[in-house]
């Protein structure tokens, strides 16, 4: 501190540069750890808000097939937002099939978010069983199902094609459909305007979350090399909800 002797008496007067440098370094040491912190939190949120947006959309799959005997199509990925046939599901020419059994969330048929935390689309992908029309009598794999309901286009002893695995072990097979956030990185999420973020970067556990197949890979904890949020719509529950509203057997 500057002194000043007043009666013989030392009366602080204020600092010396060398104590304000020693200060301002301490408050950018404390600044500096803060904005980890900080970030952190930020992500937690986001992580946390697509979650519930994803939770949002299960249900509204659920509610989806009680009314319609179904599950929905994928809407078009390459569709910009706010142009026709934007979020809405994709069926085929003849009306009875969806045009693709991946795409994104028809979040405009289903009225759920479009995008997740990041601002990026959720990718969709259904079992063709589950989600053709009625009409259509086709409730196998397997193919020794045969029972044939008139309120459901699947049967009890319908099976979906899509499997989950931790990259070690199978958690959850033969699922109707699955929902996936990819995470803040966004490796091969298709953006608002239809375009898609390149997954050439992405890990190999991140990029079996977009490579078009039946399989799917969810971790709980993010890492530097896998940041995405998988879900999906388990048989059971869906048969459950059906077999309740007496649209199943």
């Amino acid at each position: 501190m500057g002194k000043l002797t007043v009666n013989s008496k030392q009366v602080i007067v204020g600092f010396t540069l060398v104590e304000m440098a020693v200060v301002l370094v301490i408050v950018g040491l404390l600044l500096g750890g803060l904005l980890v912190p900080l970030s952190a939190q930020l992500d937690i949120r986001d992580y946390n808000e697509t979650r519930q947006k994803i939770s949002t959309i299960k249900e509204a799959i659920i509610g989806f097939t009680l009314a319609n005997g179904r599950l929905p199509c994928p809407a078009d990925p390459t569709v910009a937002s706010g142009t026709l046939g934007a979020g809405i599901e994709k069926f085929d020419a003849a009306g009875t099939s969806c045009s693709s059994f991946v795409g994104v969330i028809p979040w405009a048929s289903l009225g759920v978010p479009e995008t997740d935390a990041w601002g990026r689309r959720f990718t969709y992908e259904v079992a063709g069983s589950f989600s053709d029309a009625i009409i259509l009598n086709t409730v196998s794999p397997p193919a020794s199902c045969v029972s044939v309901p008139l309120n459901s286009s699947f049967s009890l002893c319908s099976e979906g094609t899509i499997n989950i695995s931790d990259a070690a072990t199978l958690i959850a097979i033969k699922i109707p459909a699955v929902i996936v956030s990819h995470g803040k990185n966004g490796f091969g999420a298709y953006n608002s305007d239809g375009s898609q973020i390149s997954d050439s970067s992405a890990s190999v556990l991140e990029k079996e979350n977009s490579d078009v197949d039946t399989d799917f890979v969810s971790i709980a904890a993010t890492t530097n090399s896998y940041d995405d949020l998988v879900d999906w719509v388990s048989q059971n529950v869906i048969f459950n909800r059906m077999v309740s509203a007496i649209k199943l057997p």
